[in-house]
């Protein structure tokens, strides 16, 4: 399957890359980004991308950069535009759907690691060191936003950030942690109705204090019929987490050379994009 991975993650870059490269260089921005998605394809280090040895003879014939313009380059906005751009070009194959989930991941790291960027805070019921990624995702795209931050960093303070990137109405389906006023009313200002578990005790009602007219709402929608069914529906971002770990060249634990945001994000933002072509084309519910 990593073959047939590959073949196609490298003419789609090929298709966008359109030959782009920067001024006096030996390579062009295609020829780094698919050197480097072959390293994250088989989890390993960029260097062991940088011999042929480790290449299929059929691809041996072109020239492979070094380890030091691989780590140069890979900086160079070129090169990280046209990973985005790959990335956007498969989640735009797709309209969105009406109802999409939010949540999010850690990406836990050794807690004696010296990379300073990364934090220590809750992860899955336990304290960890590390990263996560934060998500909304449908059935339709994928996991259309995202972002990464150290670990301490709260789900519904991220969540921020990820809502207001999103310019699709519709429903955002949430655990209890995205059970927060703020959020209700920022969502519900973008035409977005935000719903979620109620964190509030029915014994002790709503209180005293305000509550976001789009609280409100969620509470009477989930009384409802289809208001369950929504929040029922949020096993769904369970699932594809599922998924992009657990296959083959997925998501799996960082590894001990993928350290310090920059790193960490290429890293998922590769993983992604291997899992955005196995969910539309090679998986089994895809044929």
């Amino acid at each position: 399957m990593e073959s047939e991975l590959y073949r196609k993650v490298y003419q789609l870059v090929i298709e966008i890359a359109n030959g782009r490269t920067i001024k006096r260089a030996t390579f062009f921005d295609a020829d780094i980004v698919l050197t480097y998605l072959w390293a994250v394809l088989h989890d390993r280090p960029i260097y062991w991308a940088c011999q042929k040895k480790n290449w299929p003879i059929y691809y041996r014939r072109r020239p492979l950069p070094v380890a030091s313009t691989m780590t140069r380059r890979l900086r160079k906005q070129g090169v990280q535009n046209l990973l985005k751009e790959a990335e956007q070009s498969l989640i735009k194959r797709f309209p969105p759907s009406l109802c999409r989930w939010i949540d999010a991941k850690p990406l836990p790291i050794g807690r004696h690691s010296k990379d300073k960027q990364s934090g220590f805070g809750p992860a899955a019921g336990l304290m960890a060191a590390g990263y996560k990624i934060h998500t909304i995702a449908d059935s339709s795209q994928g996991f259309a936003i995202w972002t990464v931050r150290p670990m301490q960093h709260s789900e519904a303070t991220v969540a921020q950030d990820l809502i207001m990137s999103s310019t699709e109405q519709g429903y955002l389906i949430g655990d209890g942690a995205y059970d927060k006023n703020h959020l209700y009313e920022l969502t519900g200002n973008k035409s977005i109705q935000l719903l979620t578990p109620q964190r509030i005790r029915e014994s002790k009602g709503l209180g005293h204090r305000r509550h976001s007219i789009y609280r409100i709402r969620a509470m009477q929608l989930k009384d409802t019929y289809f208001g369950q069914g929504l929040l029922d529906s949020r096993d769904q971002i369970e699932r594809m987490y599922g998924q992009l770990t657990n296959l083959g060249c997925g998501l799996s634990p960082l590894p001990s050379w993928v350290r310090t945001l920059f790193r960490v994000e290429m890293w998922v933002r590769a993983k992604l994009i291997f899992y955005q072509i196995w969910r539309t084309e090679l998986a089994p519910s895809a044929a």
